[in-house]
């Protein structure tokens, strides 16, 4: 078991200091006026995958999705040792990507209590890896996310993956499934400080 992270071609890294592995892309959602260089870490929460993503604005508008993949945990692995090696992943990933911000799913009140409360302990320790490094942190419902991205608060995980796919350009779907649905995060916080940005800008 380990961290599985998607590479691409490295020559479009953004800087001597911070390795990229995914192309460069451009997302139609961001406007100009939005904080170039901004730089953020999207967490997928969950007991078995972990998923991350890590995307950046540049000053053309256009976004650099640095990296994503997922930490894949044994459920064989006593509790306490998982959490410990999703802040320890985590960690390694905002110590090499240095985001300015992070942003997670917020808690999606299932019917299996058991889950909601394994799912609450990994969320608590993705917040902690953020606090640990000075990151602020905002969380997201299920159903911002998907209407960022998809436009549709009840689309399938599937056609996130899509529009994520298709919206960054990516010559292949974000893999596995918890990457792609970290980078949907990530988008919309991106989608959510854009709209800030353009209200802001309105304002007399």
């Amino acid at each position: 078991m380990g961290t599985e992270t998607q590479n691409c071609d490295p020559s479009h890294r953004k800087s001597a200091s911070v390795p990229g592995t995914l192309d460069h892309i451009h997302l139609t959602l961001v406007p100009r006026y939005t904080a170039f260089g901004m730089r953020v870490l999207g967490i997928d929460c969950g007991g078995e995958f972990t998923g991350y993503g890590v995307v950046e604005i540049e000053s053309s508008g256009t976004l650099s999705c640095l990296t994503c993949g997922a930490i894949r945990l044994s459920p064989r692995e006593a509790l306490p040792r998982r959490l410990w090696r999703i802040f320890a992943e985590l960690d390694q990933i905002i110590t090499e990507y240095r985001p300015d911000e992070v942003a997670i799913e917020d808690v999606f009140y299932g019917t299996n209590v058991k889950s909601a409360l394994k799912l609450g302990q990994v969320r608590g320790v993705a917040m902690l890896a953020a606090a640990a490094r000075g990151l602020e942190v905002s969380e997201y419902s299920p159903l911002s996310i998907k209407s960022a991205v998809v436009g549709y608060g009840r689309a399938e995980k599937q056609q996130v993956q899509h529009m994520v796919t298709r919206l960054l350009r990516l010559d292949r779907p974000p893999e596995p499934m918890d990457a792609s649905d970290a980078l949907a995060i990530a988008v919309c916080h991106l989608h959510t400080i854009a709209t800030v940005a353009r209200q802001r800008a309105a304002t007399p």
